[in-house]
């Protein structure tokens, strides 16, 4: 089919896009300063107070039940078939006949406005929503001159991983609707539905104690990516994924799968996946009570020493030097091994795949640490990096009536609710196949570019009707990592920072550097060279002592 149904290849795929700024905590970047949100983050006490309560919601049973792991991680559950029973979870029409806009960011096309499934939700929410889908590629441009001008739609979603650019904390309270009188504790019970989506994920929408954002596309199951391998070929050859438990197992993986005169190479780019596992912090680890930047420690170094390495071995695939690498080498076995955020592992992998080769299996080797001793770590990202906001012009009743909506759009997956959300009508915007939603034309051009989900939707499930393989090989695989998952330093802290230190976070200079290094383009010495300079001059001593003074000291770590 032509859509993922949980839609999770978009919001992990994400993740792969920001790096590992997708499991750093979601920085917001202050202008002037705002009588309302104050530079920091949230307090202990007031996190606690303005979060929603979190009741699960069970009306469908998975075929795979999630399992709990450690630090309130667990699984995505996981459902082997489309369910047949149409469930409601929404009892009547939840709007009140109220007109509003709606603006999402759309990496597609944007379909026809008014188009029949537009019309067809608005009866079924009984409101008038325009949905004025933007182009994602653009989205950080185009937001900021709404905020600006004072004139944002209704409600708008604001990816987490441009919260800089949007000044997300400093519009929390000014611009954007505080829900916490709404939401907090019990007052969620009302709306069953999102009282279902998972607290990590309510976390990334608080700024200043108060609660502004509604998740999207949210998992208690959140990492940067994994590392992906050709399962099918490498088992072909006697090689296992859990043979594979340290650093220098995986480079002699590198040194036999490498075939360059056969146009074969072991890797694509691993360092983003892969460098915590040498004990390296995401970005920040506390010792002796002082933080200490990843830049700074040994291991981080160990981990570009590492890759630098497996590239000037030659085991890292020319394209990859160029970051020109595509899913084509790695379906056509040139290529066999990739890091990539965890939604590269979906239905429309698998077809793809099996196109070019039927016997295709993608695999994803499990964490381990570097040394092949150590307990292997890996750490969370924040549950969800979407979130969409309220105008705070809107009246109470206007809040209510959307929240209301909301409740709907957040429909676990596979209810009656779901179904008309994710497909539209069916018998105009799809047909059932085989007992799966399977668009129509009209589905396809009105339906398949989607724009609903991103206001709000139910928390993430593993599905691929049409290969259970695929089902039970993710679900196997979140099964075996689960217990390995850490929350990192100041994990979902929401931090507004002046720009200087955003500037100084972001640290372009050494990525930069990085990147050339693990490319072996450069030497580990000018890695460092690059990390001295930041520090001195490029604002990594003055990054810290920001950090110190106003989050480490004032709110702790969130671990």
């Amino acid at each position: 089919m032509g859509t993922e149904l949980n839609r999770r290849s978009f919001v992990r795929g994400a993740a792969a896009i920001a790096g590992a700024a997708g499991m750093a905590p979601l920085l917001s970047a202050c202008g002037g300063g705002s009588a309302h949100q104050k530079t920091g983050a949230n307090t202990a006490s007031g996190l606690k107070a303005a979060l929603p309560a979190y009741v699960p919601n069970t009306s469908i049973k998975p075929d795979i039940p999630s399992v709990a792991g450690s630090a309130d991680a667990a699984t995505d559950p996981g459902y082997l078939a489309y369910p047949t029973s149409a469930v409601t979870s929404v009892s009547g029409v939840p709007g009140k006949g109220g007109s509003y806009t709606a603006v999402t960011p759309l990496w597609g096309t944007v379909p026809p406005v008014g188009n029949s499934f537009y019309q067809a939700m608005n009866k079924a929410l009984g409101i008038s929503l325009e949905m004025k889908p933007a182009d994602g590629n653009n989205y950080n441009t185009i937001v900021p001159t709404m905020t600006a001008a004072k004139k944002l739609p209704d409600w708008i979603q604001l990816p987490s991983w441009w919260s800089s650019a949007f000044n997300t904390g400093e519009l929390a309270g000014t611009q954007l609707a505080d829900l916490t009188p709404y939401l907090s504790g019990d007052n969620i019970k009302k709306y069953p539905n999102l009282a279902a989506i998972p607290t990590g994920a309510w976390q990334a929408g608080i700024w200043g104690d108060k609660l502004y954002g509604i998740p999207s596309f949210s998992s208690q199951f959140s990492v940067v990516g994994a590392t992906f391998y050709r399962r099918d070929i490498l088992e072909s050859r006697g090689i296992t994924g859990d043979q594979v438990k340290s650093a220098d197992d995986l480079m002699n993986l590198g040194k036999e799968l490498t075939d360059a005169k056969g146009g074969v190479w072991a890797f694509d780019d691993l360092f983003t996946y892969i460098f915590t596992f040498f004990g390296a912090p995401l970005t920040w680890k506390v010792d002796s009570g002082k933080l200490v930047h990843t830049f700074e420690t040994q291991e981080y170094l160990e981990a570009v020493d590492w890759h630098n390495r497996l590239a000037t071995a030659g085991y890292l695939h020319p394209d990859a030097i160029t970051k020109s690498t595509t899913g084509a080498h790695f379906y056509s076995g040139k290529l066999l091994i990739a890091g990539s955020g965890t939604g590269a592992w979906t239905l429309s992998d698998y077809q793809s795949g099996v196109a070019a080769n039927p016997n295709y299996r993608r695999g994803a080797f499990n964490a381990f640490a570097a040394d092949g001793k150590s307990t292997p770590v890996q750490y969370m990202g924040s549950s969800t990096s979407m979130t969409s906001y309220l105008n705070a012009n809107l009246k109470h009743d206007q809040i209510e009536e959307l929240l209301a909506v909301a409740n709907y759009l957040a429909a676990p997956y596979g209810t009656a609710e779901y179904t008309m959300v994710n497909f539209g009508v069916e018998g105009v915007h799809h047909n059932r196949v085989n007992g799966v939603p399977t668009f129509t034309d009209e589905g396809k051009k009105d339906v398949q570019p989607q724009t609903y989900p991103f206001l709000v939707s139910p928390a993430a499930v593993t599905s691929t009707p049409g290969s259970d393989m695929v089902t039970k090989d993710i679900a196997a695989w979140q099964a075996a990592n689960v217990k390995a998952l850490a929350k990192p330093p100041f994990w979902g802290m929401n931090i507004s920072m002046p720009q200087s230190i955003a500037t100084a976070s972001a640290a372009q200079a050494v990525n930069d550097t990085v990147i050339d290094c693990i490319h072996g383009k450069k030497k580990v010495s000018d890695v460092q060279a690059a990390i001295a300079t930041w520090k001195s001059s490029g604002g990594g001593e003055r990054l810290k002592q920001w950090m110190t003074d106003n989050v480490l000291d004032k709110y702790g770590t969130n671990q």
